[in-house]
């Protein structure tokens, strides 16, 4: 039996850097609540994180809602959040209470003072704080930012971690000094209004660092300073406009957010079109090996098509059915962007063999393990999709055929053995598609040439 763990490409496990990452985050959440019962009582501080808590299940499904074409490791995604609901707003409280006394002590007024802190100097102190980990991203996990989706999807993850946290302390300070009814208004305000104020603002660090994961040099660095600007600025208009300005400023600052918002979402849907487009150029060479058909390119090019695709799977194969779908799909879309990266030279050649043969393999186990009745087994041999697989789906025309693999899905000597996907050829050696230098790069590319 085969040792190897097809999913292992889609590093979705955690690794001893991460559980450590998030035992200090959770560490530094509970140090941050520390100081917020003691600023209160037990039953209000019960009653501010309740309240904190209550619109984030929501929040994140929206979040997670626009990362549907390739969504990125659980694991990851659970870290930026709870680098956010920890670390980043231990830090930030530490340093903006700082800000406020020394400034406290030079104005002589604790109003002024809070609203220049807000202002001023809130923005670059949390802003920076919680880009730290997209930064880290970029370092470690840089294969993770494909595109500006990604980056928006992590910076509003640990958006929404600092808002949660950062809310219980507003709602107790509310609470403290003006009751149920300043509770209430701050609920609705921060709750209701703009819970999505804080995953805008760093999102734009997202986006520019998404950015330059994929280019290296002045303009990555370039553009990673002007997104963190960006961010601090926006941060600090809204702060400004609701300390300064009243209802009024209140008003332009959050048509502000909006504007961002269209803009964003503008973005997320061109990024989308972008990841089909690289299905499409990318995918079609491996045809000849089995691993995808028209059928299947089809399916792939839409999300409602993959969701019925999904539910086809599982209709007639259970959750394991469901399972093999899902990952042929995300390991399809996988190989795609690793070729637009190695078409950048973002990817090293032995790097990106290596995770193509990866990715190959796992959609090709996937593929075997689709859920296919004796009735259209020799239809689908031919290229046809059975029925409900992909309505409106063009024929094939080319018989699926997954070379070095035997009977029950396992190649000759156990996975990745006599297996050979476009680039690879007999034995596993590299020989390239069509456009493709030997070692499997497209021509000109730095990493391939020379």
């Amino acid at each position: 039996m085969a040792s190897l763990d097809p999913r292992a490409v889609l590093k979705d496990r955690p690794s001893a850097g991460l559980i450590i990452g998030l035992v200090i985050a959770g560490i530094c959440a509970l140090v941050s609540f520390s100081f917020d019962i003691l600023n209160g009582d037990p039953v209000q501080f019960t009653l501010a994180l309740g309240l904190a808590v209550a619109p984030v299940p929501l929040l994140l499904a929206g979040v997670l809602a626009l990362d549907r074409m390739e969504p990125e490791p659980r694991t990851t995604l659970i870290f930026a959040f709870a680098w956010g609901a920890g670390i980043a707003v231990l830090l930030a409280g530490i340093l903006n209470s700082l800000n406020l006394l020394a400034l406290e002590r030079t104005l002589g007024d604790p109003t002024s003072a809070r609203n220049l802190v807000a202002t001023f100097g809130a923005p670059p102190v949390e802003e920076t704080l919680k880009g730290l980990v997209l930064l880290g991203l970029l370092r470690f996990r840089r294969q993770e930012l494909d595109g500006p989706t990604d980056g928006i999807i992590y910076a509003s993850m640990v958006g929404l971690g600092f808002a949660m946290s950062e809310n219980v302390s507003y709602y107790l300070a509310a609470l403290d000094q003006n009751g149920p009814e300043g509770l209430a208004a701050t609920v609705v305000l921060r709750g209701v209004l703009s819970p999505f104020a804080h995953p805008l603002f760093t999102s734009l660090i997202g986006i520019s660092v998404a950015y330059a994961a994929n280019r290296r040099g002045a303009p990555a660095t370039i553009m990673i300073i002007a997104g963190w600007i960006g961010a601090m600025a926006l941060h600090g208009i809204w702060n400004g406009f609701a300390s300064f300005g009243g209802f009024g400023g209140l008003a332009i600052a959050y048509l502000i957010l909006m504007v961002i918002l269209v803009i964003e979402i503008t973005v997320i849907v061109r990024d989308r079109k972008r990841i089909v487009g690289l299905i499409h150029h990318y995918l079609p060479p491996y045809e000849r090996n089995g691993l995808v058909n028209q059928a299947d390119i089809y399916m792939l090019s839409s999300l409602r098509r993959r969701r019925h695709a999904r539910t086809w799977a599982k209709a007639l194969g259970g959750k394991a059915g469901a399972r093999a779908m899902s990952d042929y799909q995300l390991a399809a879309t996988e190989l795609g962007l690793l070729h637009e990266r190695a078409a950048r030279g973002g990817v090293g050649e032995e790097s990106f063999r290596g995770t193509q043969r990866s990715l190959a393999d796992l959609m090709a186990y996937a593929r075997l393990s689709f859920p296919m009745p004796e009735r259209h087994q020799a239809r689908a041999a031919k290229g046809v999709p059975p029925p409900g697989y992909a309505p409106g789906a063009p024929n094939s025309g080319h018989p699926p055929r997954i070379p070095g693999y035997g009977p029950g899905g396992f190649p000759p000597g156990g996975p990745g053995q006599g297996y050979g996907p476009p680039g690879y050829g007999p034995g596993g050696h590299p020989s390239g598609p069509p456009g493709y230098d030997p070692g499997g790069y497209p021509p000109g590319s730095s990493a391939g040439a020379g």
